[in-house]
């Protein structure tokens, strides 16, 4: 059986990669990787549907055992992307998409080099203020500094294997799809040449 594809997702917060995953989940057979995390449950929330929550001392305990692909803290609460319910997927040939931000991404890419990493880009940086100012709420103050961070995120594009702008939803899930797709076929491809050098007489 071949294995599935670990499709890690991120880019600079306002160019829509949540959206991405959420219509791309829509359209494949994949995994979407739940992340595990000490904050309490807003209302809503479900254990393993939205995330697996967690006390700090177990957090903590499943980190040094080297249970994670990536974890942080943010805002004094700990988030991390579990390795057993992904690895599991993969092992039964699903396809498990983690959307995340650059630098957990960098840190999955140490763990699990053989993902498929996928940058999204916005069509430029004035789409991109244009995007965060609508979404409302946030002061002028902000806004910069969420443009300001997002320009420096920008620079980890050349550690991704592909990027994907954003410019219209439907055409970047079509994107992120046949990336997926040729992935398959590159690996399909490949076992193939060495089931056949395997078989080649001497």
């Amino acid at each position: 059986m071949e294995k599935g594809l670990l499709v890690v997702i991120s880019g600079p917060s306002g160019t829509g990669k949540g959206t991405i995953c959420r219509e791309l989940l829509k359209r494949v057979d994949a995994t979407l990787s739940i992340s595990m995390t000490t904050r309490a449950p807003r209302p809503g929330e479900k254990e393993g549907r939205h995330y697996y929550f967690t006390d700090r001392e177990r957090f903590e305990a499943h980190a040094r055992a080297g249970g994670f692909f990536e974890h942080a803290e943010v805002y004094g609460e700990r988030y991390g992307t579990p390795k057993e319910p992904a690895l599991e997927a993969l092992a039964k040939g699903r396809d498990v998409i983690l959307e995340i931000d650059t630098q957990g991404a960098m840190q999955v890419r140490e763990a699990y080099p053989e993902g498929v990493f996928i940058f999204v880009v916005p069509p430029s940086l004035a789409e991109l203020k244009r995007r965060i100012e609508k979404r409302g709420g946030e002061s002028p103050e902000k806004i910069a500094l969420r443009l300001s961070k997002a320009e420096g995120e920008m620079a980890y594009r050349e550690k991704y294997d592909y990027a994907v702008v954003n410019d219209k939803l439907a055409r970047a899930v079509d994107d992120v799809r046949a990336i997926i797709r040729a992935e398959h076929l590159k690996v399909e491809s490949n076992r193939r040449k060495k089931d056949a050098a395997g078989t080649v007489d001497h």
